[in-house]
């Protein structure tokens, strides 16, 4: 059967990620059958790494504050995240799945495919996006 996406919901939680009123900093989206819809939100980041186990595929939109000395700007990314009990055909489903997915969530800064935990760090993220961002001040001071 061919996935789907409940594009209302996830648009709804793209949304509050998206907005600068809003203290929710990540969205996550999984799979409930055939369909994706969303998973959760929330304002601690640590929420969200929580719901990244070996046992579960799935997507998450992220807003990561990054900047140096003289500006402080919100970034955003896309994590896929893939535990390590997921069969080798959800591995291969998931890739061609994230389409639906970028549909909802099209501004991003970075995207990432995550297995390893350790990916997750927030710092590990947060330079991810530094590098990717172009300008960096505090590389001068360092």
């Amino acid at each position: 059967m061919a996935t789907r996406i409940d594009k209302e919901a996830c648009r709804e939680a793209y949304n509050l990620v998206r907005d600068d009123s809003s203290d929710i900093c990540w969205a996550s989206f999984k799979y409930d059958g055939s369909t994706i819809v969303p998973a959760g939100h929330g304002s601690e980041y640590e929420e969200f790494k929580s719901q990244c186990t070996d046992d579960n595929r799935l997507f998450g939109f992220v807003r990561i504050l990054t900047g140096d000395a003289m500006s402080k700007r919100a970034k955003f990314t896309l994590i896929t995240w893939i535990g390590e009990n997921i069969s080798g055909l959800q591995r291969a489903k998931i890739s061609t799945d994230k389409t639906l997915v970028k549909d909802i969530v099209q501004n991003f800064a970075k995207e990432f495919m995550i297995s390893d935990p350790r990916e997750l760090e927030e710092e590990y993220l947060r330079n991810e996006l530094k590098k990717a961002g172009g300008a960096n001040y505090d590389a001068q001071a360092e």
